[in-house]
């Protein structure tokens, strides 16, 4: 079900997707590194992490060891030297899958199995992780502390924490019942409008769902597939100028200055609100070309395609409408010359009932000496 809800999503697959299950070898090696260099103690078959002797203990979540005090979003377990100290592996217990091991029959922490497999497919250190900011503490402190103690090197470079999806501005969460599923929003919306919803936030800022800001989305997303398929149908006709004048030679400029700014947006931890707004500043500018009456550069009409096949397409995500917009540009193409045959033959009833079809469809007519031209509005 995930990756179907992926694949809507336009989220590409992993390159590996592993289980905690098919790993307690590595996760049970890593354990043991740690128990041999001093890190972890084991009583009566359970072992924790002597966080006393880990000294950057905190410096994700800036947390104050000694201020951390039992019960403060810490497991408490009384055998334990001190209240902070987290579980690496935990004894069977009736009824609860479990495996051998060098302290009896358990399974692993919650937290221990993450750094197993990291550092099996991504190496002691890499560059990103992610999660949601509640993860912040304990699990992503106490994965840096198990991890660097172990490997004695930096574990990740940079961190990665989203704000919540809120539903009437409060948190999603299976406990309050308020889950919205990908597959039922995606009854009513494609998966590229719920990308887009998500991206009009910053990751680390909380987002309010709503059908409203929905609605918005796809109203957006709309925008900027007319701005694409108009450009499309012009290079289509292929009639051009090889000159460019002033107008071609500010188009190019202003491509140039929103690719500059979309990129130093996304440098900027992910802005892709800033981001957003770079494709419809330029959109602003290329429909006043592509609706002005003289023959059209093709070099400018490919790089409108080009930075919005890039920049929209190919980092965002959020649109595909390079791969969905051929077979509907071929109906139009009939639609217009069926038209254009009723006009010809002063069949105005039917040629009125294809206008009116074409208009359902967002095609704008008009008619002109040389024939009807149209456009995606």
């Amino acid at each position: 079900e995930y990756f179907i809800d992926a694949d809507s999503l336009n989220i590409e697959k992993a390159d590996v997707h592993p289980r905690a299950t098919e790993h307690i070898r590595e996760i049970i090696k890593l354990v043991k590194g740690l128990e041999e260099k001093g890190y972890a103690y084991e009583i009566d078959g359970d072992v924790f992490f002597d966080v006393s002797k880990f000294k950057d203990y905190g410096k994700l979540s800036g947390q104050n060891i000694e201020k951390l005090k039992s019960g403060a979003r810490v497991e408490v377990n009384e055998r334990k030297k001190e209240a902070i100290d987290f579980s690496l592996w935990k004894r069977a217990k009736k009824g609860e899958p479990s495996w051998e091991s060098p302290w009896g029959n358990g399974r692993p922490g919650w937290h221990i199995e993450c750094s197993a497999m990291s550092i099996k497919y991504l190496g002691n250190t890499f560059d990103i992780h992610a999660g949601g900011s509640d993860l912040i503490f304990p699990h992503h402190e106490n994965e840096i502390a198990q991890s660097e103690a172990y490997t004695n090197q930096r574990f990740v470079k940079y961190w990665m924490h989203n704000g919540y999806l809120c539903l009437n501005n409060e948190k999603m969460s299976k406990s309050l019942g308020n889950i919205m599923k990908v597959r039922d929003i995606c009854q009513n919306y494609k998966g590229e409008v719920i990308r887009y919803f998500i991206l009009s936030a910053h990751y680390r800022s909380p987002l309010n769902f709503s059908e409203e800001q929905l609605q918005q989305a796809q109203s957006s997303l709309q925008r900027l597939d007319n701005v694409i398929f108009n450009a499309r149908y012009l290079l289509k006709q292929n009639v051009f100028r090889k000159s460019k004048n002033k107008d071609d030679k500010l188009i190019l400029e202003k491509r140039k200055e929103s690719e500059q700014n979309f990129i130093e947006a996304m440098d900027d931890d992910f802005n892709t609100p800033i981001a957003l707004s770079q494709l419809f500043a330029f959109a602003r500018e290329v429909n006043m070309y592509l609706n002005s009456p003289y023959v059209k550069n093709k070099e400018v009409l490919e790089g409108v395609l080009k930075f919005y096949q890039e920049l929209a397409g190919g980092i965002l995500g959020i649109l595909k409408v390079f791969d969905q917009e051929e077979s509907f540009e071929q109906e139009i193409i009939k639609l217009v010359e069926k038209r254009e045959e009723a006009r010809k033959e002063r069949n105005w009833i039917e040629s009125d009932r294809i206008r009116d079809k074409l208009q359902k469809k967002g095609i704008l007519l008009e008619d002109t000496p040389s024939g009807a031209r149209w456009k995606k509005i």
